[in-house]
Order: structure tokens, then C-alpha cells, then sequence
């Protein structure tokens, strides 16, 4: 089967690319995708003038991936020693400041407009069967998948525009020092960058054309390299996989990563709760942070109680804490374990509730266009 990348096809050798590299301009590839402003996506990311082909630790760890892989060693190098380094992307990188206040409201507000939700209507009109069918498959409901896509990339609109090689090249050899789980983040980009060598090694394009997200992610639903490995799915039957341009494997491919990660059919992601104060142990529910760790019949025993079916709830909670800022009090929620799920895409209790709110004011303005039309 065949993975297509947001990519066309080759147009030189990687070992002519790496040539290329060592004597062009930081505009080198600029050419490769054009952004919808007209604009060359390579272009819209600033890239140094050095490429990685002149760092040990680079053609080192090349080297490494080519005899673990079992990869051409040079065309490894070659790939590798074209990246250029994205003086930007450390930045971005960095944790906000210390002590700054999170604020539920304006998070939501990136992600829940008229927008998006209008954008969201008409890509699950236009892929009702696909959603419906990727449900009876995998067991998750369309306005998971919809909610996820939409705040990605609004529907396949915005999917990043730095080149993949250079992001991950960046991020493996480069990671600010600065952060505090450096030495952690560092070693997972370069996974990452191994597992996109391995990848594209197995296709006959150029893999110094993908563009995606500063970090790597790439298509609409954002998958990393690894993600793109394990769980994206072939799910129109043409023998390719393309994430960029075909709605139907990317819905796949969402509701395959959710399914692996262990969505539950049918369960509710968040309840409503609501705090008896007289026995509300606060500090004891936050503790676990977003893993579900309590019982209904323990999160009731510590003062939180769920509303509606949710005191029956069979599986377990977690207390849900969504920071308003510093003249609001905190928004709460109970989370199952598909709200757990749903972190797994991105380890955020703010960014799964998004998903949800947008999911849910989708398929709301999809069923009141369907009332009014009667």
C-alpha cells in the first residue's frame, strides 16, 4: 500500500538534494507547495543558512538510523544533511511564563466561531456516509472526528507550513536547553524524525517536500510521523493513504487512533458536577489531574457529585479543572475515560474540550438546518 504525504512527486535524487543544500540559499525548496495566500509555504517559514549536512551530531545520528533501519546510508545522510535549521521553531517551543493563568473562555474562543462551525456543516455533509460507516467501524461518533479535524485545521484549511525535514531536523538536534523536559522532548522528535526517514523511504518522493505544523505534524488531522505509521488508515479502498487531500482516510485515521487508544462506544466524554462543600476534598481529585481515578460512588464520597446518568456512570472520573482567568471562578467537569482518550491526541484538558464544544455546535447547526428545511 502506498503512503502519500503532502507532497508531488520527486524531482531530483536525495543525494543531488544534499548538493543542493550545501550551495543554495536559505530559499532552497521554496518552490515545493504553494500556500493559499499565493505565497510558497516553504517561503512563509524563515530557515537558516546552514544545512545539518555540516553537523556531526547530525550525520551521526544518520548514520545510526540508516543501520537500524536498515536504510541506504547515504540517501539517509543525503535527507538528513538537507534540513535546515528554523531559527523560529525552539521559541515556540518554550512553556508560557511561570504563574501565568489559563482562561477557559478565550481558549474556546479560537476554536469555537461561526466559522468553523459553518466550515464543519458543510465537511460533514459532504462526508456523512464516510463518518457514519468510520462510527459502525470504530465505534466513534462523527462529531469526535469532526470536532478534531476542525480544530486542527479547520477542515484541511490551514495545514502548517513548514517543511517536515527541516521542523523535526530543528527539534532533534536543536531543542532548547531551556526547557524543562529537554532531554525528553529532544529524544522524542528525533524519534519522530526517524520514523518520517522510514516512511519515506518506502515511497518514490521527495522527502525534503512535506510541509506541515512547527513540530512536524502534518495533513488534516495533524499526525506525526509515528501516528502516520501506526494508525492512519487506508479507508476508500485505492490502495494509498493520503492525509492531505482524501476526507475519507483522514476520518479513518482519526477514529483508527481513538479506537487504538481505547474509545469507548457510547460513553458519555464529560458529565456535569456539581461540589456538596461540606465534604469536597478538592485538592484529592485534582491530584491525578486529567487520568480518571475515581469511582462515581468515591468522587461523590470526596464532595463531587456528576449530574444526570452520570451518578451510574460504571467506569471511572476524573475532576476536570478549566481556568477562567483571575475574576472567574474555574469551570468543572466529570471526565470519563474518553475524555482521557481524547488527551491522547493532544495532552490538553482545554484542547479536548474544545473538541467537544465544537463537535457539539456542529452537529447542533446541522440538525437546526435540517429543521428548517422541513
Amino acid at each position: 500500500m502506498r503512503l502519500l504525504l503532502p507532497k508531488p512527486s520527486r524531482t531530483a535524487t536525495a543525494a543531488a538534494a544534499l548538493l543542493a543544500a550545501c550551495c543554495l540559499a536559505w530559499s532552497t525548496g521554496a518552490q515545493a507547495q504553494k500556500s493559499p495566500n499565493g505565497r510558497s509555504a516553504a517561503a512563509n517559514a524563515v530557515r537558516g543558512s546552514t544545512p545539518y549536512a555540516t553537523r556531526d551530531d547530525a550525520m551521526q545520528f544518520a548514520d545510526d538510523v540508516a543501520e537500524r533501519r536498515g536504510l541506504d546510508r547515504e540517501w539517509v545522510r543525503a535527507t538528513i544533511g538537507s534540513a535546515r535549521f528554523l531559527p523560529n521553531v525552539p521559541r515556540l517551543m518554550l512553556p508560557g511564563p511561570v504563574g501565568t493563568v489559563k482562561n477557559w473562555q478565550t481558549y474556546r474562543g479560537r476554536f469555537i466561531d461561526p466559522v468553523r462551525i459553518a466550515a464543519g456543516v458543510r465537511f460533514w455533509r459532504a462526508n456523512a456516509d464516510t463518518l457514519a460507516r468510520a462510527e459502525q467501524v470504530y465505534g466513534v461518533p462523527p462529531e469526535i472526528i469532526v470536532g478534531i479535524i476542525g480544530v486542527e485545521t479547520i477542515y484541511g484549511r490551514n495545514m502548517g507550513n513548514f517543511r517536515v525535514i527541516d521542523a523535526l531536523a530543528t527539534l532533534s538536534f536543536d531543542f532548547p536547553d531551556a526547557h524543562p523536559r529537554a532531554a525528553d522532548r529532544r529524544a522524542f522528535f528525533r524519534g519522530e524524525l526517524e520514523s518520517f526517514l522510514s516512511t519515506e523511504s518506502r515511497t518514490a518522493e521527495d522527502p525534503l517536500v512535506p510541509v506541515g505544523s512547527y513540530a512536524g505534524a502534518m495533513g488534516m488531522p495533524q499526525f506525526m510521523p509515528s501516528s502516520i505509521a501506526k494508525y492512519a488508515v487506508d479507508f476508500d479502498g485505492d490502495s494509498r493513504i493520503d492525509l492531505v487531500n482524501n476526507p475519507a482516510d483522514v476520518i479513518g485515521s482519526v477514529a483508527n487512533y481513538f479506537k487504538s487508544f481505547g474509545w469507548t462506544p457510547g460513553m458519555p466524554a464529560i458529565y456535569p458536577v456539581h461540589f456538596e462543600e461540606a465534604r469536597l476534598q478538592k485538592a484529592l481529585l485534582l491530584a491525578p489531574d486529567i487520568l480518571p481515578s475515581f469511582s462515581a460512588d468515591s468522587f461523590v464520597a470526596a464532595g463531587a457529585v456528576p449530574e444526570g446518568d452520570g451518578i451510574n456512570h460504571k467506569g471511572l472520573f476524573a475532576l476536570i479543572e478549566l481556568q477562567n482567568g483571575l475574576d472567574m471562578p474555574p469551570t468543572y467537569v466529570a471526565g470519563t475515560r474518553n475524555f482521557y482518550v481524547i488527551t491522547r491526541y493532544n495532552w490538553s484538558s482545554y484542547y479536548a474540550m474544545s473538541v467537544l464544544d465544537l463537535g457539539q455546535e456542529v452537529k447542533a447547526a446541522m440538525e437546526q438546518q435540517q429543521q428548517a428545511a422541513r
